[in-house]
């Protein structure tokens, strides 16, 4: 997070988001699944486990993006939803079809529970385990169920996990959209911020002693005084009126403090 007043837009905390949590879960899932389904010599075990790991750490890659730039956080949130969307959901999709095995329609009975299942962490009062059956406890045991489940089982519970952070993913960029369309970008806020710096040293600032008009605070850039502070006329070159800042002393137009080589 951004420290109050600070130009840096709201970033981190990606931690707690829930589409982190479950892109998180299915990465470890996915590891699991392709270790004891895909052969680890084929190109598609790699890109499954890629297209996972892609999935959650460009969660966190963006929301650090976002102190300086929403327009990152939200490309690298939409990369995340496109690798599990577009590359690992057609995987599991691909394992299911070659193998003959059904893919789940996502309104049917058991995807229904599935994705029921999935949207809590650990599900309360379940009834009692049967012997050899292997069961679903929510999000937190996906991993374990991948692990004993069936390659039927398995991949469709994949497929439903995927839906659901794909989901969540698009939701999320939704909503990082509205914010920059509502508070603006790290550009915005910068210029607000010097803006209201230089407003505020302005309120403090003295007229000047020749001319009267406003003065502005400058750092001479050589002489004896190369480096020290003070004001100067805003109307320079035409008037080279200025005041010490430290002594609060009238000075006009010293040669060893002119503002030739002075910095804004």
């Amino acid at each position: 997070m951004s420290a109050p007043g600070s130009p840096l837009m709201p970033h981190g905390g990606y931690e707690k988001l829930r589409a982190y949590r479950v892109a998180e879960v299915v990465y470890d899932a996915t590891v699991v699944f392709c270790d004891r389904f895909i052969d680890k010599r084929s190109r598609t075990h790699d890109q499954m486990v890629q297209a996972a790991r892609s999935g959650v750490r460009n969660i966190s890659e963006g929301s650090g993006a976002g102190a300086t730039s929403k327009k990152t956080e939200i490309h690298l949130t939409n990369v995340a939803r496109a690798s599990l969307s577009d590359e690992l959901l057609k995987d599991y999709r691909s394992f299911l079809v070659q193998r003959g095995l059904p893919v789940w329609d996502k309104d049917s009975p058991r995807a229904l529970a599935m994705r029921e299942r999935l949207q809590h962490e650990e599900v309360d009062r379940l009834p009692p385990e049967r012997e050899g059956v292997v069961r679903l406890t929510g999000l937190n045991g996906l991993t374990d169920f991948v692990a004993k489940a069936s390659p039927e089982l398995a991949a469709n519970a994949m497929l439903c996990a995927v839906n659901q952070a794909a989901y969540l993913l698009r939701r999320l960029m939704e909503q990082q959209t509205q914010e920059f369309v509502e508070g603006g970008g790290f550009t915005e806020r910068l210029y607000t911020a010097r803006t209201q710096a230089r407003a505020a040293g302005a309120a403090d600032a003295p007229t000047c002693p020749l001319c009267g008009e406003a003065m502005r605070k400058r750092t001479a850039g050589k002489g004896a005084n190369a480096g020290k502070a003070f004001w100067g006329c805003t109307g320079y070159p035409a008037c080279r009126g200025v005041v010490n800042i430290s002594e609060k002393t009238d000075v006009s137009d010293p040669p060893d403090r002119s503002n030739d080589g002075e910095k804004a």
